[in-house]
């Protein structure tokens, strides 16, 4: 027999709530003239769904437009105030933290970097922990007002159990670690504050198309280039999830039959030769002299600067023909992505690849059409991510920030509190307990 199910007027209400936030998030401000035409919703539904987002708090007026023949319309906007949102990104280097509010401006934010020992759950924990204390009281923040933490994450993330949010990271010795209850036993926080944990390259990718290079797009691959590889795929305006979260591990598709070996142990990955620790390995073996006891960032860039230098300097043949040859296995990588997906963009983000894109950028075009079908490769354009290094960061605090969307508001529900016992149930209980004299 055929399930039934039915919208309540509860889940209807939640709804009318949902569409008229998200038009004015991403459309606002609109006044509610316009919001009728936007969200499908009928004059007296939009005055009502308004009325209640003021009397909550989640909507302000941001001034008044005239119109043809008629009274001045006042633009309405959702109020920044309204909630706080924490977005944390597990980089290669470093943790970062930072504390928004709702139209995704900075208030605070926390690094910690990472030693030689960076991926050890402890030290990441701990890291995620002191930065989320660390913004709230250097902002004065009441935790009562956030409406959840996103965190990226290299490797896959399985929500599919039924605890929390377990990782599986390969390339960094992460074995099926549960993140999300190492979190919740880590971080104070008030409870009820959703937590959601995602790959980074899926949270670069949905910042990127909410806020960067790939709005308006419906069809985009968002590419993360660090000491890892990834990619988010966008379909139909959807980024790829569920609940198994990998955004496609693209850093791990064989480009090189019997090739370097990789960080996740197989042979020929793209991450082998495209991810930072790659690149300074074979500048270092072709016989280039990166410098020494410096981090990955400052290596990387004392590459580029090599093999691209500035006021018109000799390139330094090593470096040049290290990045020349990582150009075109880039440009493969993505013709793969074309293939496979026809999307209408591509972007190029991570810190590696901002750092490097704009002197790889021509001829990683070049190699992508070259490798590519004609047809799909006719219709894409490549360029660099637009939200700069702290892309991923925004990216998952735009995780709670969805939620709170589709809940068209509402904060979840928190646990109850447990009930008192009442007084003459406790002397009932001492009374039967007691041992006759």
């Amino acid at each position: 027999m055929a399930e039934h199910t039915q919208r309540t007027v509860r889940d209807l209400r939640r709804a009318n709530r949902s569409a008229v936030l998200q038009r004015l998030y991403f459309d606002g401000p609109l006044s509610r003239q316009e919001l009728g035409p936007a969200t499908g919703l009928s004059s007296g539904s939009v005055s009502n769904v308004v009325a209640e987002l003021v009397d909550d708090g989640l909507l302000e007026e941001a001034g008044v437009v005239g119109s043809d023949g008629g009274r001045p319309r006042t633009l309405l906007r959702i109020a920044p105030s309204a909630g706080r949102l924490i977005g944390v990104d597990v980089g290669e280097t470093r943790v970062g933290i930072e504390l928004f509010d709702l139209s995704l401006a900075e208030l605070a934010r926390a690094e910690l970097p990472l030693s030689e020992r960076r991926y050890d759950v402890e030290v990441i924990t701990r890291h995620i922990a002191e930065g989320i204390a660390t913004v709230l009281g250097e902002s004065g923040t009441d935790p009562d007002r956030l409406l959840g933490v996103g965190v990226g994450v290299p490797g896959i993330v399985d929500r599919a159990g039924p605890g929390g949010a377990v990782v599986h990271g390969q390339t960094i010795g992460w074995d099926a670690v549960p993140l999300e209850d190492l979190l919740r036993d880590a971080v104070e926080l008030p409870a009820g504050v959703p937590l959601f944990i995602s790959n980074g390259a899926k949270a670069l990718g949905q910042a990127e198309m909410w806020f960067g290079g790939g709005r308006g797009a419906q069809d985009a691959v968002v590419v993360l280039l660090g000491s890892g590889v990834g990619a988010c795929i966008v379909t139909g305006g959807a980024v790829h999830g569920g609940a198994r979260d990998s955004a496609g591990e693209w850093g791990h598709l064989t480009v090189q039959v019997r090739g370097r070996r990789c960080r996740c142990g197989a042979r020929g990955c793209l991450e082998a030769y495209t991810g930072s620790e790659a690149l300074l390995r074979r500048w270092r073996e072709a016989g280039g002299r990166p410098p020494a006891d410096v981090d990955e960032e400052t290596a990387i860039t004392a590459l580029a600067d090599a093999a691209f230098p500035p006021y018109g300097s000799a390139p330094d043949p090593i470096a040049r023909g290290v990045l020349d040859e990582t150009a075109e296995y880039l440009g493969a990588g993505i013709s793969d992505l074309i293939n496979l997906f026809s999307p209408e963009r591509v972007l190029i983000g991570g810190w590696v690849g901002l750092r490097l894109g704009p002197h790889l950028l021509p001829a990683v075009r070049t190699h992508a059409t070259a490798y590519a079908l004609a047809h799909p490769a006719g219709r894409v354009t490549i360029g660099l991510g637009l939200l700069g290094p702290d892309a991923v960061t925004v990216g998952a605090a735009t995780l709670p920030l969805a939620d709170f969307l589709k809940r068209g508001g509402r904060r979840p529900a928190r646990a109850p509190e447990p009930a008192a016992t009442p007084g003459w149930r406790t002397v009932l209980d001492a009374r039967t307990r007691r041992t006759p004299g």
